[in-house]
């Protein structure tokens, strides 16, 4: 380097340097599909009950429009896991999962054992469509029963019962292999015994994966504005402790807060969310985590799809984008890897945030006095209590990072300091 040429180092709007990487996390794609057949009272994903046909064909080529604007900023970048959520995926035909995934491939280095998943609704399961799903690539389906409880399935708003919940899991079963069954618990006026048989449901069609959610009344639900009457915080403890107790006895690994799976068959996309692994978001309402050299970006797609369709034709799919400041990652990061019953190594910070693990040791240390996080330097695990109370553990990292530039980070003689472009 020549005496006239300096390292150019981006600093943040609190005046703190930014994270340097010396190596980009994994990526993993997510797809968004944003229509229902009907929208659940308790859901508050970007979903729409979509009435009429779908604008299929337009939307695919939207997605792909979409992934080919997002490619500079991820170029060369190998993905390990495609996700296709929603909504409800398993609306669109089996030609447009077909043509995505080939679009996918043709524009990214997808790993040859790239984990790809479908999210399905089993109100829309026909065996000769998902079995036209995997023929085209799909080799993971998630599998939204919530209950096989038809009482609960009609207080849920779900448009199947509990017989299309069983054919659809076993059928998924024969055709995927891996499959996992989302449940949820605590529901209106569910008792410890009701739960207890949706579990043994569950254990009798031996899924690979099981999630199981506590229902929350979440803002800008039907269920907020009208609040059904649910098991109080007592009898929602004992039925979540009753549904841990049996998953456990039927050998499922409790690895993440809502995760359960046999051995080898834990959902390697969401690992790499909650990793604080980088993933890039198409399709309305999608968001995006990306790192680059110096720093980490957040992305927000249109949310309405209309909106989306409209952007994306005039070469603009994003609605925002901004650096996550700092200060904000030593938080970002707990978030997600404090939900993972193992913990992750305390190196995996810096390997993920780009900044020195001191950032996060006045909390670390506090965590561990207040017994919420193991005393073990070498990783970042919550302890039996810690899990219990996750909220109260993961907001002890908020605003960690401190805001005098000159303590952030030891600076070269040769950096210069200049505010980091806005987008």
């Amino acid at each position: 380097m020549s005496g006239d040429e300096r390292i150019v180092a981006a600093v943040d709007a609190d005046g703190l340097l930014g994270p340097r990487f010396a190596a980009l996390p994994p990526l993993s794609l997510y797809v968004h599909v944003p229509w229902c057949i009907r929208k659940c009272p308790y859901c508050d994903f970007n979903s729409h009950e979509h009435r009429g046909a779908l604008p299929e064909d337009a939307y695919v080529d939207a997605l792909i429009a979409d992934l080919e604007h997002a490619l500079p900023g991820i170029w060369g970048r190998k993905v390990g896991t495609v996700c296709i959520g929603g909504g409800t995926p398993s609306l669109l035909s089996v030609a447009s999962i077909e043509q995505l995934l080939s679009a996918v491939r043709a524009r990214v280095p997808l790993l040859p054992d790239a984990e790809i998943t479908l999210e399905a609704n089993p109100g829309t399961f026909e065996r000769s469509k998902f079995a036209g799903f995997f023929a085209a690539g799909v080799n993971r389906l998630s599998l939204g029963v919530q209950s096989f409880d038809d009482r609960f399935l009609r207080a849920l708003g779900r448009v199947h019962d509990t017989d299309e919940a069983r054919r659809a899991a076993e059928s998924a079963l024969m055709i995927f292999g891996n499959v996992n069954l989302d449940l949820m618990f605590a529901l209106p006026g569910q008792t410890v015994d009701d739960a207890r048989r949706d579990v043994a449901i569950a254990l009798s069609l031996a899924p690979p994966h099981l999630s199981f959610y506590h229902l929350t009344l979440e803002p800008n639900t039907l269920f907020h504005r009208y609040p059904p009457s649910l098991p109080d915080d007592e009898e929602a403890a004992d039925i979540e402790d009753a549904v841990l107790d049996m998953l456990a006895q039927g050998s499922y690994q409790h690895y993440e807060t809502s995760a359960h799976a046999k051995a080898g068959y834990r959902c390697r996309h969401n690992v790499n969310y909650w990793r604080f692994g980088d993933y890039l978001g198409i399709g309305a309402g999608a968001h995006s985590k990306l790192s680059f050299a110096d720093r980490v970006v957040r992305q927000l797609r249109w949310k309405q799809p209309s909106q989306y369709l409209e952007q994306v034709a005039r070469g603009a799919p994003l609605q925002e984008e901004t650096n996550v400041a700092r200060r904000d990652l030593p938080f970002e990061f707990m978030l997600n890897a404090l939900r993972l019953a193992d913990g992750v190594p305390a190196s995996l910070f810096a390997e993920r945030t780009g900044l020195p693990i001191s950032d996060a040791t006045r909390a670390i240390a506090e965590a561990a006095r207040k017994g919420l996080l193991e005393p073990n330097p070498t990783i970042l695990k919550p302890t039996p209590l810690g899990r219990r109370f996750l909220n109260d553990l993961q907001a002890l990292f908020l605003a960690e990072a401190p805001r005098d530039p000159a303590h952030a980070m030891p600076l070269p003689a040769d950096v210069v300091r200049r505010p980091a472009a806005r987008p």
